[in-house]
């Protein structure tokens, strides 16, 4: 879609309206994009809510990061997490401090025109008066009853009777409403998000924590704050690519893009196995440094700027050969999400926010609509590793906003959802608008690939069969997939010549609109 004056790509129609409303009533790009986030919590709780994490990229004439993501628990129980072999992936060990509340009030402080209040409405609206299911929304909700309906413990039974009345998910087209989750809504917009960190949300919160067996306390959201980050980036082949430093894992894109710089793409077609093979070599290459090194930046032990240097990409590049890496180490010695795109003449904004694997926890604070999310699980319960389960901590982030310039000018704001698969999706975009020239929608449409581990490889069923002969004979394990959601779910927003160029992808229920 083409227009000039605004641009707004979401998931999810209904929030697509949401922030087109915004930008009509006199709002910026700040401001549609924070109704698009508020909103998405209501209409797709499946993959986001009030108890999120977020980060975002926003060009004003630079780039500025927000870094959004909360920290564990300080009396998180860790020497017990310690002695398992890895994190639970649901209740409240899995629990940080959601920062999404935060994130949407910083970027209103900071650019917003328009009063914080106004930009709830819309998913007031939603969750007062309910809304239709959407197709995928349905089919998310639908797999989760495995995971979320045997859970017996009573810290997850108010999740249960809010998500799954009648002890189902909703189906496609019936109505689901919320009022509890409205009433929460209203209560951060007239206190501009205090009583989340420092009110009576926090309280309930905290309350509940106390009587089922959490960790989380007032101290905990009182010391919260969202960050201001330095964005990270190289250049590929004259465009600049943008993101978010650790704790997120943005940097495996960066990592495998410098790999594939030394690899002349557009010699081979789009989708060939050539092509395929090299993009998922070099995102293994750049996997496995993530792996071992990224965590909160204040336990990292490499540094950033040693993991994006070309002469190390250089070295590495020569790792691949005709056939797929089945083991791989680290050059260096040891050491259920949405996105949203918003722009206008002025802003553009890449979004994004999660409760990590779907719902998240399992847990939902009684008569507040507030899901929490389970990005504890991403830590790691290995000693000495760099993103060691403790207190206080950021753990790795999988959640990644992109953004990309050439020179001082900003091309546009991009993003994929859909957990590991978004920096291999960030690399898939970038190769696609970059080596082979295609538009947003077409670039978000192409067939995917995405690695699994070792030489492990999701094809989608989109995939030509003799490409994945090919990568077989090439001793890639190749399994095609039915679901296209293992493929995440991405948007886009580019600007060139003043003119805003946006897309929306067909494997999620969205819509791109521009004015």
């Amino acid at each position: 879609m083409l227009g000039s004056r605004g641009a707004v790509a979401t998931s999810q129609p209904l929030a697509t309206l949401a922030g087109i409303q915004m930008l009509l009533a006199g709002g910026n790009a700040a401001d549609a994009a924070i109704a698009v986030a508020i909103a998405l919590t209501v209409v797709e709780p499946t993959s986001n809510g009030i108890g999120s994490d977020a980060f975002a990229l926003v060009w004003d004439g630079k780039l500025h990061g927000l870094n959004a993501s909360g920290r564990s628990p300080q009396n998180l129980p860790v020497q017990t997490l310690l002695e398992a072999p890895k994190m639970p992936q649901l209740g409240w060990a899995t629990v940080t401090v959601p920062g999404a509340v935060s994130a949407w009030r910083s970027l209103s402080q900071r650019w917003g025109k328009l009063p914080f209040e106004r930009l709830f409405e819309p998913a007031i609206h939603y969750a007062e008066q309910g809304f239709p299911v959407s197709p995928e929304v349905a089919r998310a909700w639908k797999r989760a009853e495995q995971t979320f309906l045997p859970l017996t413990g009573a810290e997850f039974q108010p999740f249960k009777a809010v998500f799954f009345p009648g002890g189902r998910a909703p189906r496609v087209g019936e109505i689901w409403r919320s009022p509890a989750h409205a009433k929460t809504l209203r209560s951060i917009a007239s206190s501009q998000g205090e009583a989340f960190y420092q009110g009576e949300l926090a309280d309930a919160i905290a309350q509940f924590a106390e009587q089922t067996g959490g960790f989380l306390d007032h101290q905990d959201f009182a010391t919260h704050q969202a960050a201001w980050v330095d964005p990270i980036s190289i250049s590929y082949r004259g465009v600049t690519v943008w993101e978010i430093p650790p704790n997120t894992h943005g940097i495996a894109t960066l990592i495998a893009l410098n790999i594939l710089e030394g690899f002349d793409l557009s010699q081979y077609p789009r989708d060939s196995v050539e092509s395929f093979h090299l993009q998922i070599e070099a995102m293994k290459l750049a996997y496995v440094e993530v792996d071992r090194h990224v965590s909160d930046p204040r336990t990292m032990q490499v540094a950033v700027a040693d993991l994006l240097d070309k002469a190390y990409a250089s070295e590495r590049r020569h790792l691949i050969s005709q056939t797929a890496l089945t083991s791989i180490r680290s050059g260096f010695p040891k050491g259920g999400t949405v996105y949203l795109a918003a722009a206008d003449e002025d802003l553009m904004v890449s979004f994004i926010q999660s409760n990590y694997e779907g719902f998240g926890s399992g847990i939902l604070i009684p008569d507040t609509g507030i899901a929490l999310h389970n990005r504890g699980n991403a830590f790691s319960t290995e000693a000495g590793h760099p993103n060691q389960v403790a207190p206080s901590k950021r753990p790795y982030h999988t959640i990644i906003p992109g953004f990309l310039s050439v020179g001082d000018q900003p091309l546009g704001a991009f993003g994929v959802m859909g957990g590991f698969m978004q920096p291999q999706g960030h690399l898939q975009m970038v190769v696609n608008l970059v080596d082979y020239g295609m538009n947003p929608q077409v670039a978000l449409d192409a067939p995917r690939w995405r690695w699994i581990a070792n030489n492990q490889v999701l094809l989608e069923q989109t995939v030509a069969s003799d490409v994945a002969i090919a990568l077989s004979d090439r001793n890639h394990q190749i399994q095609l997939a039915a679901e296209p959601s293992a493929f995440g779910r991405g948007q886009m927003i580019l600007k060139s010549n003043h003119v805003l160029i946006a897309g929306s992808e067909s494997r999620a229920d969205g819509c791109a609109i521009v004015l």
